[in-house]
């Protein structure tokens, strides 16, 4: 693959496949695929829980190329989602995996924010979860 000899930008690619692959090994998964749907989805879900000025607060934080995963699709007019409980965030996580459901949403979910725990700043991830209702907060401990 040709480099741009942007280092920002040439990065990008293995800095994503290293979250995805931290992931995998969390969940014990090998299909990368999936791993990336379940890291994607559950950041959607997430960002559109919080308000616009949170959720854009948390994309800072966020890698290059999976900041931009996470706004794709965004419409900010329609955040935060409602309602915003435990159960419509799950389901949210749950909805692509049609073919293949996941063994177990919660789990899933707890997975990505492990992952958000160990790469972002924790200050960061403190006010996420302050803007979070409480039974979603709770998946975060």
């Amino acid at each position: 693959m040709k480099t741009l000899e942007i280092s920002t930008l040439d990065h990008a690619p293995q800095v994503a496949a290293e979250w995805i692959n931290l992931l995998c090994e969390d969940l014990g998964w090998h299909d990368k695929r999936r791993a990336y749907m379940l890291l994607r989805v559950t950041l959607h879900a997430l960002r559109d829980f919080l308000t616009v000025d949170e959720a854009a607060d948390l994309a800072a934080q966020l890698p290059l190329l999976l900041r931009g995963v996470y706004y794709e699709g965004w419409v900010p007019a329609k955040t935060p989602a409602h309602p915003r409980g435990k159960a419509e965030f799950l389901a949210r996580i749950s909805a692509p995996f049609i073919d293949a459901p996941l063994e177990d949403a919660e789990d899933c979910a707890v997975a990505v924010f492990d992952l958000l725990r160990r790469k972002l700043s924790p200050g960061e991830l403190d006010q996420v979860a302050h803007a979070l209702r409480r039974p979603l907060r709770e998946l975060w401990d």
